[in-house]
């Protein structure tokens, strides 16, 4: 998964404006105790981290 598409995506669930706060501010022990920015630069893949926040924040399958 592109990154673009990745931030379409959290756009599209969590608003325009609060998809950069919750990567930001939301710790997820899923990604090893780390927001989604820091997994992101961590190396993690993008699909993954999407994956994960799916999951955390039950995110409807459509939207998968």
């Amino acid at each position: 998964m592109r990154l673009t598409v990745f931030w379409e995506r959290m756009a599209d669930y969590f608003g325009p404006g609060s998809a950069d706060t919750f990567a930001r501010d939301h710790v997820m022990s899923e990604l090893g105790g780390r927001t989604v920015h820091e997994a992101l630069d961590a190396g993690w893949d993008a699909k993954d981290v999407w994956r994960v926040v799916c999951t955390v924040m039950n995110v409807p399958r459509e939207k998968h």
